[in-house]
């Protein structure tokens, strides 16, 4: 927000003389900071010229520059009638003249002494565009000018966190007809709006009415329930804390958003974590199950109990794009499913389990430039039924047991991925589910990696996806996703 500042008119010649240069000097140099809200620091009558640091006019000695409009030199000795020009010690505009330091009228001002232009010359280091200038840090609404760093949409500047980014395009499974939908459009074309709080989420996110819903903010720990035709976007920093459910929903977006599970380095932190069982009894960070056409999009997901995005139950038409997974360290000690020092950091998981007849045909989904990323043990991801599809993607989760891996009559198409430093870049889960899945691999590279790059199998080949999508060369991959992955 921008504050307005106080001003002083310029003292007169006739002021000078009556009570001479030295007292004015001294009187004029208690204004030299001005105020240090509406204007930042020196703002209209401090340094900085009229909005902070750098002020409207330009930067440091912007319009009013240091000491502002009766700062020291405002009529003292040195600029149009004292040092610094005509309205601040450093020239006509203060220190650095009119476009920044060494501007039209630097140190010596107009009158004063340093000549005509002062130090610098016209421009003035920095030139229009210096520190604090036009265009100075901060911007129209911080420290240093109109609208930001360097330009009109800078730090600070004219664009706004509550308008999100655009999303990626939309790729893969989710963009198949299929189930009486053609495309997963979530909430469409709605009026957004914008909720700050875990119960406002649950109650715009409810139901099956067709909403655009931003999440602002931080979160804490609670459970979300996400309905049909919903897009839930993050932000300005949005993070949702504990579980997300999406379980019998259809045609849902979540995207730019960082969703964090309760297990944040102690899985009994979750308020359904059973000792007796251990990590695996809590809450998947996000779970899907049942529904179709949903999309996942630049998330950041972590620290889920049992899994970070669990798949399961006949979910179907699934992407996931541009998401990071990872966790931070802890271990499951004890209970009946006790994975110790591995900590069940476990992923993501497609099939719930063996011998499930609604899976069969079902859990297709599409993972493409995805990051698993710090202290992924497994499950990146293990699959069950479904024709998944993972291209484009960067595992750096050294220290890992697998990355992929073949479950019971799965199908999955691996291709042009970036594997550095993992063990076991794709395997099957055992010798009897090789025997009814397939994997195929095209283009990866495997970089100081460990362990199977299984392929093959006695199941169907899954080689060619149904929808139009374009291969990154896989030695590009590491650089892409760690640049682009995650909320922006």
């Amino acid at each position: 927000m921008r504050h307005s500042a106080r001003s002083f008119s310029t003292v007169s010649p006739f002021l000078v003389r009556l009570v001479g240069v030295g007292s004015l000097a001294f009187l004029l140099a208690c204004a030299e900071s001005g105020t240090d809200s509406g204007s930042g620091t020196g703002g209209t009558m401090a340094e900085g010229g009229t909005t902070g640091s750098g002020g409207t006019g330009t930067g440091s000695g912007g319009t009013t520059g240091a000491g502002g409009a009766t700062s020291a030199g405002g009529s003292g000795a040195g600029g149009t009638i004292g040092s610094g020009g005509a309205k601040a010690t450093g020239g006509a505009t203060g220190t650095g003249g009119a476009t920044g330091t060494g501007g039209a009228k630097a140190t010596g001002g107009a009158p004063g002494s340093g000549g005509g232009t002062g130090t610098g010359g016209t421009p003035g280091t920095g030139g229009a565009k210096a520190t604090g200038g036009a265009t100075g840090t901060g911007g129209a609404k911080a420290t240093g000018g109109a609208t930001g760093t360097g330009g009109s949409t800078g730090t600070g500047g004219a664009t706004s966190c509550s308008t999100p980014p655009a999303a990626s395009a939309l790729v893969g499974w989710a963009a198949v007809s299929g189930n009486g939908i053609t495309t997963t459009t979530g909430g469409g074309n709605a009026t957004p709006q914008t909720v700050t709080s875990v119960s406002a989420l649950n109650s715009a996110a409810g139901g099956s009415s067709a909403a655009v819903i931003y999440v602002s903010g931080v979160l804490p720990n609670g459970k979300i329930k996400i309905g049909s035709n919903k897009t839930i976007v993050g932000i300005c920093g949005a993070e949702i804390h504990g579980h997300v459910d999406v379980v019998g929903s259809n045609n849902v977006i979540i995207r730019n958003i960082k969703i964090v599970g309760y297990a944040v380095g102690n899985c009994a932190l979750d308020p359904d974590y059973d000792s007796s069982v251990g990590c695996s009894s809590g809450n998947d960070a996000v779970t899907v199950e049942e529904g179709h056409h949903i999309w996942f999009d630049h998330d950041d997901i972590s620290d889920g109990t049992d899994g970070n995005l669990d798949i399961t139950q006949a979910a179907d038409f699934v992407t996931v794009s541009w998401t990071k997974f990872h966790y931070t360290s802890r271990t499951d000690n004890s209970g009946s499913d006790s994975t110790g020092g591995s900590g069940h950091r476990f992923s993501d998981l497609v099939g719930g389990s063996d011998n499930n007849s609604g899976d069969v045909g079902k859990l297709n989904i599409t993972w493409h430039h995805d990051w698993w990323a710090d202290r992924v043990v497994e499950r990146q991801p293990r699959v069950r039924y479904g024709k998944n599809h993972v291209f484009n993607s960067l595992y750096t989760s050294t220290g890992d047991d697998y990355c992929i891996r073949a479950g019971m009559d799965a199908q999955i198409l691996v291709e042009n991925n970036a594997f550095v430093g993992v063990a076991s870049p794709q395997q099957f889960n055992s010798s009897a589910d090789q025997a009814d899945s397939y994997i195929t691999a095209n283009g990866n590279l495997y970089s100081g990696t460990s362990g199977s790059q299984s392929t093959g199998g006695g199941g169907t080949p899954f080689t060619k996806p149904s929808y139009t999508y374009t291969l990154d060369a896989a030695s590009s991959v590491q650089a892409e996703v760690q640049s682009g992955a995650g909320p922006h």
